[in-house]
């Protein structure tokens, strides 16, 4: 075996391995947050491009045309959801936000609440 042979069997274990470990991370960190900026609030949608900021009591809510935007403002329970792991109630200017396939927003309050979410949903 040359020197050439030894290096790249070597460079192509150093691959392999960290390939698997590249894996395992992927897969450890599967939950994928969504920007809150990313999402109307009202409609509880996974839009395109950034939404209409709305400043309410000091945090930023996020709505997709004036309307929505008044309704952030006005209504309170607009600016809450239900973590559906926990039940408890979630700010969504502090939410974990992740979105389903569809594109709809879901809302927890923390990543190990997701994760506890989506591992049940893989199974």
């Amino acid at each position: 075996m040359n020197a050439n042979t030894v290096v790249r069997s070597g460079f192509m274990s150093t691959v392999l391995v960290l390939t698997l470990m590249f894996t395992a991370v992927q897969a450890k960190q599967s939950v994928v947050p969504v920007n809150n900026n990313m999402v109307c609030m009202i409609n509880n949608a996974v839009m395109g491009k950034p939404q209409i900021p709305v400043v309410v009591n000091g945090k930023t809510y996020y709505g997709c045309c004036e309307n929505c935007a008044a309704k952030l403002k006005d209504n309170r329970s607009a600016r809450y959801a239900k973590d559906p792991v926990t039940g408890r109630e979630v700010d969504k200017a502090q939410a974990f936000i992740t979105s389903t396939p569809e594109g709809d927003a879901v809302y927890f309050e923390s990543r190990e609440s997701a994760e506890k979410y989506y591992a049940t949903q893989e199974k």
